[in-house]
C-alpha cells in the first residue's frame, strides 16, 4: 500500500506530492473482525482475502493531507485509488465475468461491454466519484505504455472503473487524484495480505455511520464441493446506523452514540463496490449469479439498496485460459449448475466478513470543515456479541 501526502499548492510545490511510506498490499497490520471474536460461517482461505484466489493482484495508494477548512483545490485531501488485477500486471488474456447492480446510483465504467461479451479483459479500479475520469483516462494509457493495445478493442479502450462518494471528508471537487495515483496502485499491485481500513479507494468511507473503507475475505469450500476458492473486496460507504448488524447481532442499535459530527444526514445514501474472484470454472451466466448473491451479503450487516446509494458488483473467475483465444474454438470447462450452491454461500459470507472487516480495521478520521467519523469502537462491539451470546471467544 502507498500512503501518499499531498501538500498544498504553492509557487513551488503545485502538484508535487511526499511519498511518506511505501509498502506492498501485504502490509495488513490491523486488527480484523475475526481477532475481536466475531463469528463467521464457512471456511477463509489462508489470507482471508481475495489474493487467495491465485494470481489476483491489489494495489493501493492512499492520499492524506491537510486539516482543517475546506478549500476547493487544496483540501483537506482524503482519498485514493485501489486497483485489482485479475491475473496480475502482465495478463493480457481476458476471464470470464459479469456484474450487477443492486441500486443504480453510482458508477462502474465498462460494463457495457462487459455484459455484452461476457468477459473482462483490464484491472478494476476503484475511486472516488468526482475521479473516475482521470482513473479511467489512466487505464487506458497504463495498458498503452506496455503495449497492451493497438487500436481499438472493448478490453483495451473500455476499461472497468467504480466509484463512492468520499465529499463528506475529502476535498472531492479538488480533483486530487492524478494519473500518476492510478499508475502507482497499478504498478504496486502484488499478491499477499490485503491492507484494510482507511486505504486506497476506500480512504474517506463512511458505512453505517461508522468509519468505513477497504475490506477483503475469502472462503474455501471442502474438497467434496470442488476445493474452489472465492475471494472478495469491498469499498464500503454505505448504510444507516440503526440498521448495521454483525454476526446477526443490532449493533447499530446498541452503538448509538459516535455519529458523524457536523450533521451528516443518516439516511443510508452512500454507495459501495464489490469485486468477486473465483477460481471456480464457471460461465459468465454463472457469474451474473455470484454477483447477485452480493446482495444478499450487504443485507446481512444492514444495507437496504436506498435511493441514493450505487451498490455494483462485478465477479470474475481465473478458470477457463482458454477464454482468451481469437482462433478456432475454445475448450472450456463449466461447473455444473447443480454445483454451484456452496459458490453462492461463499460469496454472501465472504461479502459480509469483507464488510466488517472494513469497518473493524478503519480508524477514526477528520477531514475538510473538521467533519469527523469515528471507528467501530472494537471493545463495545464485543460487549454488543456478548450481549446476544455471539462473541466467538
Amino acid at each position: 500500500m502507498r500512503r501518499v501526502a499531498q501538500r498544498p499548492a504553492s509557487a513551488l510545490a503545485a502538484g508535487l506530492c511526499a511519498l511518506l511510506a511505501s509498502a506492498p498490499a501485504a502490509a495488513q497490520t490491523a486488527p480484523r473482525a475475526r481477532d475481536l471474536g466475531v463469528p463467521f460461517e464457512g471456511t477463509p482461505g489462508p489470507l482471508n482475502a481475495i489474493t487467495d484466489v491465485r494470481g489476483v493482484e491489489v494495489g493501493l495508494v492512499t492520499l492524506v493531507s491537510g486539516e482543517g477548512k475546506l478549500t476547493p483545490g487544496r483540501g483537506p485531501v482524503r482519498t485514493g485509488v485501489t486497483a485489482v488485477l485479475p491475473q496480475g500486471k502482465n495478463f493480457r488474456g481476458r476471464v470470464f465475468a459479469a456484474w450487477h447492480t443492486l441500486n443504480g446510483n453510482g458508477e462502474m465504467t465498462g460494463t457495457t461491454w462487459l455484459e455484452e461479451s461476457g468477459s473482462l479483459g483490464t484491472p478494476i479500479l476503484i475511486t472516488n466519484t468526482h475521479s473516475v475520469g482521470v482513473v479511467r483516462d489512466a487505464v487506458i494509457e497504463w495498458n498503452a505504455r506496455r503495449g497492451a493495445g493497438e487500436g481499438y478493442s472493448g478490453d483495451f479502450s473500455l476499461p472497468v472503473v467504480a466509484e463512492t462518494w468520499d465529499g463528506f471528508l475529502n476535498d472531492i471537487n479538488g480533483f486530487h487524484v492524478r494519473k500518476e495515483h492510478a499508475f502507482q496502485a497499478l504498478d504496486g499491485a502484488k499478491g499477499g495480505a490485503v491492507a484494510e481500513g482507511n486505504v486506497g479507494g476506500g480512504t474517506g468511507m463512511v458505512a453505517h455511520g461508522f468509519k468505513g473503507g477497504t475490506g477483503t475475505s475469502s472462503r474455501v469450500l471442502a474438497a467434496t464441493e470442488g476445493g474452489y476458492t472465492v475471494g472478495v473486496l469491498v469499498q464500503a460507504n454505505y448504510g444507516r446506523r440503526d440498521l448495521l448488524r454483525i454476526a446477526g447481532v443490532p449493533v447499530g442499535r446498541e452503538i448509538t452514540d459516535l455519529m458523524p459530527e457536523r450533521g451528516k444526514r443518516d439516511d443510508g445514501g452512500g454507495s459501495i463496490i464489490v469485486v468477486v474472484a473465483t477460481d471456480a470454472p464457471l460461465l459468465p451466466h454463472q457469474l451474473k449469479r455470484l454477483a447477485r448473491r452480493v446482495s444478499l451479503g450487504v443485507g446481512a450487516t444492514g444495507g437496504r439498496g436506498e435511493n441514493t446509494s450505487g451498490d455494483i458488483f462485478i465477479a470474475f473467475s481465473t478458470a477457463n485460459p482458454e477464454a482468451s483465444r481469437e482462433e478456432g474454438t475454445a475448450q472450456l470447462t463449466m461447473l455444473p449448475n447443480e454445483r454451484i450452491n456452496p459458490l453462492l454461500r461463499a460469496t454472501v459470507e465472504a461479502t459480509e466478513e469483507a464488510i466488517v472487516n472494513a469497518m473493524v480495521a478503519a480508524k477514526t478520521m477528520r477531514g475538510i470543515d473538521g467533519n469527523t467519523i469515528h471507528a467501530l469502537p472494537h471493545e463495545r462491539l464485543r460487549e454488543a456479541l456478548r450481549k446476544y451470546n455471539r462473541l466467538a471467544r
